[in-house]
């Protein structure tokens, strides 16, 4: 594996900081704040941020004819809302942790999915990845069925979301984009924000946007820092990040965000979370860091 150079791997760790801690960042948000609300507001503003700077750069901003434009929203349907739409539900209703380690269960969805619809060849490394998702995500059941107070659905919302993203991710792969990147991301997150406006005020008590000031941080975070700071250094990674430090990084967002939120969130994590965690580490492990 190539060495990554000293301004690389700070970008891998500010990365792996940045969508680590933003789990519980984003719980501070919703004791105050609908989850719709809060995603349609930080994914808006974040667009224009990320538009801005993108432009700064001389990119391409808009895209050309019904084949780009159809991309947006094909893609942006599955990547974008569908992901972030119901992550936040799941959220609102789980411990940050466990959110976070149910979300990034995604690696091991995509490679399922590739291989019941689009003919990829079943592996025993595969296998491996299934059995340990479903050992973790079992536990993370049990564990809220045995509390009357939890609300089990939460899981479901996330396990919606990693299935929603790990398709995505699959026709992402497969489309043949001729618009950059950066572009297709703004225009999904914008298409997003406008269909999470309307839910939002259908769905949910109108906002007063009179909030304390630890929930005006983490709409500054959301913007600035997952939807801002966090996309930049993506962009500037994955071009030449190698394929076992993107794996690694996978593995250490929901390890983050359970180390951090009871020093944000004060939610400490149970013995299942830890054990879950390991089984999802495992369970990406096998299906994305090849041998040798």
């Amino acid at each position: 594996m190539p060495l990554l150079s000293r301004r690389q791997t700070i970008g891998l760790i500010l990365l792996v900081l940045a969508w680590g801690i933003n789990w519980p960042v984003m719980k501070v948000a919703l004791r105050e704040m609908g989850p719709l609300y809060f995603r349609a507001l930080t994914m808006g503003l974040g667009a224009l941020a990320l538009a801005l700077y993108f432009r700064t750069r001389g990119l391409r901003l808009l895209p050309h004819g019904w084949g780009e434009w159809r991309a947006v929203v094909t893609l942006g349907l599955p990547n974008i809302l569908g992901w972030h739409a119901l992550s936040i539900i799941g959220v609102a209703q789980l411990p940050a942790g466990r959110a976070a380690t149910l979300g990034f269960t995604m690696p091991v969805w995509t490679v399922l999915l590739s291989v019941l619809f689009y003919g990829e060849k079943l592996t025993a490394r595969l296998m491996i990845g299934v059995v340990a998702v479903l050992a973790g995500i079992t536990l993370l059941l049990w564990n809220e069925l045995a509390q009357i107070a939890r609300r089990p659905a939460g899981i479901a919302w996330m396990q919606g979301a990693a299935l929603s993203w790990a398709l995505g991710t699959i026709w992402m792969r497969r489309a043949r984009l001729t618009l950059p990147a950066e572009t297709l991301l703004v225009w999904m997150m914008v298409l997003a924000t406008a269909a999470l406006v309307p839910l939002a005020i259908w769905l949910e008590p109108p906002q007063s946007f009179s909030f304390s000031a630890p929930v005006w941080a983490s709409l500054v975070w959301g913007v600035l820092i997952n939807y801002g700071l966090a996309q930049v250094i993506w962009f500037a990674l994955v071009r030449v990040l190698p394929a076992t430090s993107s794996a690694m990084s996978v593995m250490a967002v929901p390890i983050v965000g359970i180390l951090s939120a009871p020093f944000i969130i004060g939610e400490w994590p149970h013995w299942q979370d830890l054990a879950a965690m390991a089984c999802v580490v495992v369970a990406i492990g096998a299906v994305l860091l090849r041998r040798g």
